[in-house]
């Protein structure tokens, strides 16, 4: 045998498969059951406590008033069948069998309802008013006006009521006149027996606006153009998209001629107004103040301190509450009295209207301003210092 023949290299040894991989235990496992995911939001809970709330206060609180509601009656017997239901609040018990009604006018005066669905500022002063003619009790009524004026047909109700009251009851009513007393707050102040301000009063005003805005430049600017179909010449009066060049002068004299006549009436008024305090006041030994000659120089729509319309005539006697309380107990001819308020009641029908109606959709144009509440095209009694600048 050849020995240099080589030999086979021997086979190598098998080797060992690598152990298999295991997989990564997953980094979020899924349970076999998931819960459903919560409902988000509590406004629902949130609802129901605030509803809760208001329900128990208004049982407590109302609980003839509830029940009459219910029954299908008229509130707590102490309202009309067709006004709102009104509750007694006392401002002062004096231990006296005679009342002096204090009757609140304050704010803007208006017609439009005073809450969601509620009554409105004139139903609420009538009924007052009709509760104070009912009740022997009551000697007198104190109109507290707080008011920088508002619409015209308001205030003239307002006056109206005054005016019927006086004159069917032979109760005086004694206008007392908080900071703000102008021009439809001394409107409705004009036909009160006795007129009490204080000196730093502002009041006066006499005089009418209609005030608006025409947004015809603007709209131009932004490329928009209004399309107007009418059936005569005049039905776009006061619009607010018209053109400066388009506005007639027969149309400015027509609107003109209507603020005209309302200033008019409202002259016609003071001077009524003052002319029959001053007639009733006569025998007393203290007859108030009558109109000067030339009052109507101080109707030009300025405003007047307390003081200064006492030296025209505009009011009777300068003071506060107090006084007008004092004169009211001194007309009426009784030495004390209890004073009250006829207060409006919440009642059911109140609270189920705060969550059944819906407001309506309008188009607001935000100018930066905070603009009193004023409708177009209404004339108003209002006092400059209620405009916006």
């Amino acid at each position: 045998m050849d020995e240099n023949i080589t030999p086979p290299a021997p086979a190598p040894a098998p080797v060992a498969p690598p152990p298999p991989l295991r997989s990564a235990p997953p980094r979020f496992q899924q349970p076999a059951y998931a819960p459903p995911a919560p409902r988000g939001g509590r406004g629902w809970k949130v609802f129901a406590i605030i509803l809760c709330v208001l329900l128990v206060f208004t049982l407590v609180f109302n609980p003839l008033a509830i029940l009459s509601e219910v029954a299908g009656g008229g509130g707590m017997g102490m309202g009309h069948p067709t006004g709102p239901q009104l509750q007694e609040h006392w401002i002062e018990d004096n231990g006296s069998a005679n009342r002096i009604v204090v009757v609140p006018v304050e704010g803007v005066i208006t017609s439009q309802s005073m809450g969601r669905g509620g009554p409105t500022m004139i139903e609420i002063i009538e009924e007052q008013f009709q509760h104070a003619a009912e009740d022997k009790r009551v000697k007198a009524v104190i109109l507290k006006v707080n008011s920088p004026g508002g619409e015209v047909l308001a205030s003239d109700d307002i006056y109206n009521l005054v005016e019927k009251f006086q004159r069917e009851t032979g109760k005086p009513v004694v206008a007392a006149m908080g900071s703000l007393a102008a021009s439809g707050g001394y409107y409705v102040s004009a036909p009160c027996q006795w007129i009490v301000a204080n000196e730093l009063t502002i009041t006066g005003s006499i005089g009418v606006i209609m005030h608006g805005y025409n947004f015809r430049g603007l709209m131009d600017k932004v490329g928009v153009r209004p399309e107007v179909f009418k059936s005569g010449k005049f039905k776009d009066m006061l619009s607010f998209d018209k053109k400066e060049e388009d506005i007639t002068q027969e149309e400015r004299d027509m609107v003109q001629s209507m603020v005209n006549e309302t200033f008019d009436k409202f002259k016609s008024i003071v001077a009524e107004g003052r002319g029959n305090a001053a007639r009733k006041n006569n025998d007393s030994a203290d007859p108030g103040r009558t109109l000067t000659e030339n009052w109507v120089q101080y109707a030009d729509g300025r405003i007047l301190s307390g003081k200064e319309a006492l030296k025209q005539g505009f009011v009777d006697e300068l003071g506060n509450f107090d006084v007008a309380v004092a004169r009211a107990q001194k007309l009426a001819k009784i030495s004390d009295a209890n004073l009250l308020q006829y207060q409006p009641v919440f009642g059911l029908g109140d609270l189920l209207g705060l969550f059944g109606k819906s407001e309506a959709q309008t188009l607001k144009i935000d100018l930066g301003l905070d603009l009193p509440q004023l409708q177009l095209g209404r004339l108003y009694f209002l006092c400059p210092l209620a405009l916006p600048r």
